[in-house]
């Protein structure tokens, strides 16, 4: 078939591993929001909460990826992927506001919402990876890739965390492919065509974007890590 070419797997396998990046704080919020069930409904909870959320996912990233053809809205979303694979390297806890649900429909509730509010980055990301497979299986990378990616998810997410938490370099992997895509999302932009119509410029230009993400991670990082040991006070 046409689609089965190494364009198409680049994509797919960028799609997937930007999903596993990008859902920590998915797995996160599925956790807060069913833990006060008992453990029969917390299942159910998962089940339901993660299909509806994924039912979302698809449906926003297909949309992302038909506005995605509007002039200059891909250099956009390329502009706002570099942003958030900056914030992958310098992400912060943020949610303590998740509530547990007080019964399975309620849990069911909470794992959507949230998800849908918090689901942008991962809608664009994986739009703008979908747009750089083959042209016209936007919508079948979109599928593949959630379909792949949801039940490590959903089963293999306390491992998947914990495998960053021990090798922190994943996620500087991670936020470089998001850096990659969001740089690759500019030089495709149409009215751009003919700045990176040479690959002396096109390549260059996403070596660069992705330079500067990891080193402005990395330097924000241990400013961090600076002013958080001034503020602990030295015990004798």
């Amino acid at each position: 078939m046409d689609f089965m070419n190494a364009e198409f797997f680049t994509a797919l396998v960028t799609i997937v591993f930007i999903d596993l990046m990008l859902a920590g704080d998915n797995a996160i919020v599925i956790g807060l929001a069913a833990r006060n069930l008992p453990k029969e409904s917390q299942r159910k909870a998962i089940f339901w909460g993660t299909a509806g959320a994924v039912l979302i996912r698809v449906a926003a990233t297909l949309l992302i990826v038909y506005l995605l053809k509007i002039p200059f809205l891909l250099a956009v979303g390329g502009v706002v992927l570099l942003w958030i694979a900056f914030k992958l390297l310098v992400q912060e806890d943020s949610h303590g506001d998740i509530r547990a649900g007080a019964n399975l429909w309620s849990a069911i509730r909470t794992i959507v919402v949230a998800d849908a509010a918090m689901g942008l980055d991962n809608v664009i990301a994986v739009a703008g990876a979908a747009r750089g497979g083959s042209e016209g299986h936007s919508t079948l990378l979109v599928v593949l890739g959630l379909l792949i990616s949801i039940p490590i998810v959903v089963w293999g997410s306390t491992l998947f965390v914990t495998l960053i938490q021990r090798f922190p370099w994943i996620v500087y992997i991670g936020s470089a492919v998001l850096a990659y895509t969001a740089a690759k999302m500019i030089t495709h932009e149409k009215k751009f065509a003919e700045l990176f119509d040479t690959p002396l410029v096109n390549w260059p230009f996403i070596a660069v974007m992705m330079a500067i993400v990891i080193v402005a991670g990395v330097w924000t990082n241990a400013v961090k890590k600076r002013k958080a040991g001034m503020k602990t006070p030295n015990t004798p």
